[in-house]
């Protein structure tokens, strides 16, 4: 499973591909756990979102679809009905109910990816689940190692026409006695066995894993699906459209 990324090389990138605004905070190029990034959720104040009547394929929704039936029969809607805001938080999921901060952040360590099968069952990621606390990481790449040599291989990730990814997560918000706040989020994963392109990578004889990459027509219908429909959005990214390059050297996470 992948546990670093990079981040969005230019400002611009994140209202051109996101519409948000670019962060008021330093991003770091490359990204590990317990660093600090953004993320990208519903904002809190936007109206809920109306499921969409009819069958409708989660990957190829267009943000159209996703403002769903109007709550008023007779008013059409004319544009989407989820408004986004990007947030600053840790990479690695922070439970709510760690007892302690240093515990909050231990535990954010581990937690960088969450499997989408067992997403409503853990107890590390169920309660961020349920409350549809959902969002989206946008990155330009990931990094996988691939072992096909005998030796760890690291390999850059990234679409093939070079547009930013935006991946399924999920954010927490830790709240201590004295008012301290941890925000933070983790990363969505899929089962990557039969991926064309992705399961060459990570350790041999392990279950493959990859990022669950969002089709960008899909956004708003994913921060805004009800929880029972939103595992509908979480399937692996076509091969035909990543490509792979082994990069010189991968930097050493500061936090091993």
């Amino acid at each position: 499973m992948s546990t670093q990324y990079e981040s969005l090389p230019l400002p611009h990138l994140y209202p051109d591909a996101f519409g948000v605004p670019a962060p008021l905070i330093e991003v770091p190029r490359e990204l590990w756990r317990r660093q600090p990034g953004v993320f990208i959720r519903r904002l809190e104040t936007a109206a809920p979102v109306v499921e969409p009547s009819g069958d409708a394929d989660p990957a190829t929704a267009t943000e159209a679809d996703a403002a769903g039936t109007p709550a008023v029969p007779t008013a059409p809607a004319v544009a989407p009905t989820v408004q986004r805001e990007l947030v600053a938080g840790q990479l690695g999921l922070a439970p709510r109910w760690a007892k302690s901060a240093s515990d909050a952040h231990l535990r954010g360590t581990k937690l960088v990816n969450a499997r989408a099968e067992t997403v409503t069952t853990s107890n590390h990621f169920r309660d961020a689940w349920l409350a549809g606390q959902r969002c989206i990481v946008p990155m330009q790449s990931f990094l996988e190692d691939d072992f096909r040599s005998g030796k760890a291989v690291p390999t850059r990730i990234t679409r093939i026409d070079g547009k930013p990814m935006g991946v399924a997560g999920l954010w927490e918000c830790w709240e201590g006695k004295d008012g301290e706040t941890i925000v933070s989020y983790t990363l969505l994963t899929v089962n990557a066995n039969s991926h064309a392109l992705l399961h060459r990578y990570q350790q041999p004889g392990a279950e493959k894993r990859m990022l669950a990459v969002l089709n960008e027509g899909a956004f708003d219908a994913w921060l805004g699906a009800r929880v029972d429909k939103a595992k509908e959005f979480l399937r692996p990214y076509p091969a035909t459209q990543l490509t792979a390059n082994p990069v010189e050297k991968k930097k050493r996470d500061p936090r091993t």
